[in-house]
């Protein structure tokens, strides 16, 4: 059988933790104009996956 090819789009948005998945916030990257401060100052923070999700995460990420 050959091995799990890693799905690129996650190892790009997903780091691995012990045993979570973090992540960053998106829409952070262009038009920050029109956004308000706090939430530009909010959208710094990242984010940890839902245990809900984690098992997708993980299987898009076989090699982490």
């Amino acid at each position: 059988m050959p091995k799990m090819k890693t799905h690129s789009g996650a190892k790009k948005r997903f780091k691995k933790l012990k045993n979570k998945f973090k992540y960053s916030c998106a829409s952070k990257r262009h038009l920050l104009t029109k956004k308000t401060t706090k939430r530009k100052r909010n959208m710094r923070r990242g984010g940890i996956v839902h245990a809900t999700d984690a098992g997708r995460v993980s299987r898009m990420l076989p090699n982490s």
